[in-house]
């Protein structure tokens, strides 16, 4: 099996084409059984295209500067992003049973949305460095200040989710994505609120038992998160977009031009 292939499987016998999905914990491994390696793939791209996010943040902590703070969550967040969105579309495809092959259908969809994702690609960056940098530099500050950037960090995590998985799936103005992210995040909010603890759970373990989970970022590197807080919100970006029924669609027509397949 080649390394860039989809592994979609057809129904076993007396599995009913019309059978209904699997749900939760069993619906997850049934995709990452079959999508395990291009999840690693695409997510391993975007971790290390936000090296520069991280190295640049690590500098800016070290130094106390402000600049290299600001220029790593600009730039490094813009250098990221197609990434990050390329990961969110790998995911979304896979949840929706989209059949294809991944090296192809991901550098279509990169250079698709290369352009549309530099801008909340520099400005998640700019808010996760200016709340990575403050929180380590709280000093003594009361725990007001703390609550507030873990309020700020839950709230850039609930609407990001939703901000590149729009760009993954939608072309329309980032003033449009965003009143989007934050209209599904507060009108889906346990969903939201789902996506943010997985997010939550696999970081805090991640910097808990860090550099123990040194190996463990190499295997999960970005797809992990993603792909459970994608997994959590997906609901809510089918009744939103009308994902099922697109790629319905879209199965019919390939069906009609090839009749005999």
């Amino acid at each position: 099996m080649g390394l860039f292939h989809q592994n979609f499987t057809k129904p076993g016998p007396g599995v009913s084409p019309n059978a209904p999905r699997k749900k939760g914990a069993a619906r997850y491994f049934e995709v990452l059984s079959r999508d395990f390696s291009t999840f690693w793939l695409a997510g391993m791209l975007a971790m290390l295209s936000g090296l520069p996010f991280a190295v640049g943040l690590w500098f800016a902590v070290n130094t106390h500067s402000l600049i290299p703070m600001l220029a790593a969550g600009i730039l490094g967040g813009m250098i990221a992003a197609p990434q990050i969105v390329g990961l969110n579309d790998t995911v979304l495809r896979a949840l929706r049973d989209e059949p294809g092959y991944w090296w192809a259908t991901y550098r279509r969809a990169w250079k698709r949305n290369a352009k549309a994702s530099l801008l909340p690609g520099a400005l998640c960056g700019l808010l996760l460095a200016m709340e990575i940098f403050t929180f380590f530099h709280l000093g003594g500050s009361g725990v007001a200040a703390k609550v507030a950037i873990f309020v700020a960090l839950v709230l850039l995590a609930g609407i990001a989710q939703y901000l590149y998985a729009q760009v993954a799936l939608i072309d329309i103005p980032f003033h449009g994505l965003l009143k989007n992210s934050l209209m599904l995040f507060l009108g889906f909010l346990p969903r939201s609120a789902l996506g943010i603890l997985w997010q939550g759970l696999y970081w805090a373990l991640i910097a808990l038992f860090w550099p123990l989970t040194g190996a463990v970022l190499l295997l999960t590197s970005l797809w992990m998160p993603c792909s459970l807080s994608l997994l959590a919100i997906y609901p809510a970006l089918n009744k939103s977009f009308d994902l099922e029924n697109q790629i319905k669609a879209m199965r019919d027509a390939q069906l009609e031009d090839h009749p005999e397949e």
